[in-house]
């Protein structure tokens, strides 16, 4: 898994390319934050492996649980209450305040109640979301829950989420008094000053859904993710793989968010030193053993808001019920040969190692320098004569002829450099 691309070393590094990446950007607008999240964040993709998350928060506009006082809050930004009377997890907007900066997106989906409240409407918010003009070169595609998802060819897929600053330190404290093995309690308050969003969806099955906002951790969760230890990492990918590759979900019945909710109780509900790389298959049969509960069951509770299920509305049939127990039953009983079943492992267990060892560092610095020359453009450095860039570009092409060489004198026939590219990081 670390030759594939899963390793400490190179988890680390693209966390902190991620986070330069996200400063870069902010510092070119004061009306939205951009926040990367999801795998990305995580350091557990290669760049092109899947898409991107990144959350959109607006500024200027904040929204607070019941009994935060208005006078604690600065003037001239917008206040939204949270009627957390709904499913666990979620909340109403009621307008407290209007901000100083008019957003007309804002504007365009407050809703009067009929008894004196004015609410901010989370469908009637996507809508004007999806409205904003569009730039030529990026196709968006249909909404899908609260993200908006946009691709640039077809290399660049970015899952975009809309949000809004929220203050729930109560939500956060219920979290962070929990008796537990993990996270420290560094970590813990860590978590809790990161805070939290609200993003335009509601539940599945509420009638009022077209007005509730799901509560988030994003930063939060990313911190913790990035803070599991490399046995822990590895079984959450190995988890993500198996729901892709082998219960291949049609309509996100099962996601990868469920198995990072299983590994983050994982780690809470143990001691941090039963996590060692001999342990590897006992944890990823103990995630596979939560997997089918959660199944069986539909119910899985979420780590930050243990109330709300995240398997609710899942849209899980009898039939997928049975069909997915059955195979994860199964996989257990295959003991260590269960790896052997997911493509990308087998691939690169049955290889040559040298190849493979080849291959690895090769995809690395290919990786390494794509998200340096791109960190880079965000930047606002793409001057022709600038010296380390024009290096970055001798030597990606470089390495890119060394795989076209290679992939020849094994009878492979390419020409495309971007192909290459593509699916090396891929």
């Amino acid at each position: 898994m670390t030759r594939l691309g899963y390793g400490e070393q190179i988890r680390r590094w693209r966390v902190e390319k991620y986070k330069e990446q996200d400063s870069l950007m902010n510092a070119r607008s004061s009306d939205v934050t951009v926040i990367t999240a999801g795998s990305k964040a995580e350091g557990l993709t290669c760049y092109f492996e899947s898409d991107r998350d990144d959350i959109l928060v607006l500024e200027g506009i904040i929204c607070v649980e019941a009994g935060i006082h208005l006078h604690t809050i600065p003037n001239g930004i917008g206040v939204y209450r949270m009627d957390t009377h709904a499913y666990s997890g979620h909340c109403r907007l009621l307008l407290e305040r209007q901000a100083r900066k008019h957003f007309k997106i804002i504007h365009n989906a407050l809703c009067d109640n009929g008894q004196g409240d004015i609410l901010l409407s989370s469908s009637l918010f996507l809508n004007e979301m999806s409205a904003v003009p569009h730039t030529k070169s990026v196709v968006y595609h249909k909404p899908a829950g609260p993200s908006l998802p946009t691709s640039i060819g077809r290399e660049f897929h970015s899952d975009n989420v809309c949000a809004l600053r929220c203050h729930c330190p109560s939500i956060l404290q219920r979290w962070a008094s929990r008796p537990r093995h993990w996270p420290s309690p560094v970590l813990v308050q860590k978590v809790v000053s990161l805070g939290a969003n609200v993003t335009a969806v509601g539940f599945k099955e509420s009638e009022f859904k077209h007005m509730e906002w799901r509560i988030g951790f994003n930063t939060g969760e990313s911190e913790l993710v990035n803070n599991l230890n490399d046995t822990q990492a590895k079984v959450y990918v190995m988890l993500k793989m198996i729901v892709k590759d082998v219960l291949r979900p049609s309509k996100k019945e099962i996601t990868s968010y469920v198995m990072k909710n299983i590994v983050l109780w994982q780690a809470e509900r143990n001691p941090q030193n039963k996590f060692y790389a001999q342990s590897f298959l006992h944890w990823l049969h103990d995630g596979l053993r939560a997997l089918r509960t959660a199944i069986v069951t539909k119910q899985l509770s979420y780590y930050m808001i243990p109330e709300r299920n995240l398997m609710a509305a899942s849209g899980l049939t009898y039939r997928q019920q049975s069909h997915w127990v059955e195979v994860i039953t199964d996989m257990m009983a295959e003991g260590p040969w269960v790896i052997l079943g997911l493509p990308k492992i087998r691939r690169a267990v049955v290889a040559s190692p040298e190849p493979m060892l080849w291959y690895s560092m090769k995809r690395m610095e290919l990786e390494m320098l794509n998200m340096e020359y791109f960190n880079r453009y965000v930047n606002g450095v793409l001057d022709k004569s600038d010296a380390i860039l024009q290096e970055i570009q001798r030597r990606l092409i470089e390495i890119m002829m060394e795989i076209k060489l290679r992939m020849i004198e094994e009878g492979c026939a390419v020409n495309d450099l971007t192909d290459i590219r593509y699916r090396m990081l891929k």
